[in-house]
């Protein structure tokens, strides 16, 4: 009966772990890495031909992304999730191995062109669409066994739509043992989906610690933030333009923006259109339409008992073609426009943004995370400038951040979470955490909760039947010395060819109204230049 801990340890991303109990092998999680890298992740000590099943907390890709590439490697074991998991695992599987193969395919170029060899992707579309077969679907709050010995239960965690905490009992040799893995853990007062579920009973827990160091602070009233930003923007006869992930955070602006209407919060332009943009979030969005009965929360329901939808309304509408996208932006009414990518690095928000940055009416909202490193990180910190497919767009648009409501709980969730078992579990484990965070969440468990709890690290072993490590491991930090000198070092040249680009823009702009035959010979200079440089 023993634990080992794959991924997401000291680190955010990744979750994966494997369990070996009652004759089987099979994993918890199966997530994809996204963002830095800190510590190397221990392979799954088996050939994934030999892993019989697994079990999935809910769709985010850091938690489902590399089930693809397990199916690849020999994995033919069915996926126990619910319900509405397993219907957005079909789409977010999918889009991710179109990542995947876009990726590669534009790595591919580059290598031809510098004499390097092909770049293979993780996985390939062929891998996930065969993947998605070996989902099953289970209901909340239903014990199952899966195989002799070993029986689950899926209990609504709050997070996403169809998240879960797994209770997961074991018999082995006359002795039952239950471990919880609370997956992530949501957040109260979500729009539309449920509050998450306490859990009163285990022997072990292994639970996320994303927030484990913060609090999210007060809660803004979003529907009138919202409001604001719309009639500024309207005023000046600009577009509000929402770069939105498509699975969530799409659905909840949707329903904030259905109260703005309905409530006639904005009287003045009461019949202004909102576009969703991405068909990703199209489809996401009939997922969340189809599965109210089971994952609504009672404000949501209120309202579908009235007959109304909590995401949509009078105005809405959902644009699938690559034709139907560029249509927007011929439209000269007052609109909202909702699309992904959520960060602004693909997609077709990169399109509405080059329509609109440049426009002193318009608005970008941004309403989720953006990472180091992406132009919704650049936008968000000032940057004046920015460059859309080969062309230079200046940024005279207001950029505004909205306070999100975050999906996680945060460091008071988490503790209300934990406190909830009236008996002490003889362990807890703290995991899905940045490093430092993992390890403090680990404190407060023991100091405020009296917990024996701990931080494991990737490769760390646990035998729960005698209630002892088989093995103890320590990080294994990544080292990319080299790699960031030679970051670092490039990046000041970069810093300074940047610079001279924002010169050469200002210059550009003070030659406005110039002599046309001064401002050919201008232009004449700069395409040379360029001929010579675009490499």
């Amino acid at each position: 009966m023993k634990l080992t801990f794959i991924g997401a340890t000291h680190e955010v991303t990744g979750s994966c772990y494997f369990l070996e109990a009652a004759g089987k092998k099979f994993l918890v999680d199966c997530g994809m890495e996204q963002g830095p890298d800190q510590y190397e992740n221990q392979e799954i000590p088996v050939a994934m031909s030999d892993v019989d099943f697994a079990l999935l907390t809910h769709a985010h890709i850091d938690h489902s992304g590399n089930f693809p590439l397990a199916y690849a490697k020999g994995f033919r074991g069915p996926i126990y999730a619910t319900n509405a998991t397993c219907d957005l695992c079909d789409i977010m599987l999918r889009d991710s191995a179109h990542i995947q193969m876009f990726e590669a395919e534009w790595r591919n170029r580059k290598a031809q062109r510098n004499g390097q060899p092909d770049f293979v992707p993780a996985y390939t579309m062929e891998d996930a669409l065969n993947v998605i077969k070996q989902f099953v679907g289970c209901e909340y709050s239903r014990k199952i066994q899966v195989a002799d010995g070993i029986q689950v239960r899926f209990v609504d965690a709050g997070h996403l739509l169809g998240s879960s905490s797994i209770e997961i009992w074991i018999t082995e040799e006359g002795v039952e043992k239950k471990i919880v893995f609370s997956g992530d853990i949501g957040n109260l007062d979500q729009p539309l989906i449920k509050d998450p579920e306490y859990l009163d009973s285990a022997d072990y827990v292994v639970m996320e610690s994303t927030y484990g160091d913060r609090s999210h602070g007060e809660r803004p009233d979003y529907a009138m933030e919202l409001v604001k930003i719309l009639k500024r923007t309207f005023d000046k006869n600009g577009n509000v333009v929402v770069p939105s992930f498509a699975v969530g955070r799409t659905q909840e602006m949707l329903y904030f923006l259905r109260r703005i209407k309905e409530e006639n919060m904005l009287p003045e332009y009461p019949y202004f259109d909102v576009y969703v943009d991405s068909p990703l979030a199209v489809q996401a969005t009939n997922i969340f339409k189809e599965h109210y009965t089971d994952c609504y929360d009672e404000e949501a329901m209120d309202l579908i008992e009235k007959g109304i939808n909590p995401i949509a309304f009078p105005g809405l509408k959902l644009s699938i073609t690559s034709d139907e996208s560029r249509a927007i932006n011929m439209d000269d009414s007052h609109k909202v426009i909702l699309s992904a990518s959520g960060m602004c690095d693909a997609r077709r928000i990169k399109h509405h943004l080059k329509h609109n940055l440049w426009r002193h009416e318009s608005t970008i909202v941004f309403v989720g995370y953006q990472a180091v490193g992406t132009l919704g990180r650049a936008l968000l910190e000032g940057a004046t400038d920015v460059r859309l497919f080969g062309e230079d767009i200046h940024v005279c648009a207001d950029i505004v951040r909205l306070p999100g409501i975050s999906g996680h709980a945060d460091d008071a969730g988490l503790i209300r979470w934990a406190s909830a078992f009236k008996e002490k579990p003889q362990r807890v484990f703290v995991t899905h955490g940045d490093d430092q965070v993992c390890d403090l969440f680990a404190e407060r468990l023991k100091n405020e909760l009296g917990y024996n709890a701990m931080a494991p690290f990737s490769g760390t072993e646990f035998d729960m039947l005698a209630n002892e490590f088989e093995k103890e491991t320590v990080g294994i930090v990544i080292k990319h010395a080299k790699e960031k000198a030679k970051a670092r070092k490039a990046s000041g040249v970069y810093a300074r060819l940047l610079a001279a680009g924002q010169r050469l823009m200002t210059v550009i702009r003070h030659n406005e109204g110039g002599a046309n035959k001064d401002l050919a010979r201008f232009a004449d200079q700069i395409n040379s230049m360029c001929d010579k440089w675009d490499r």
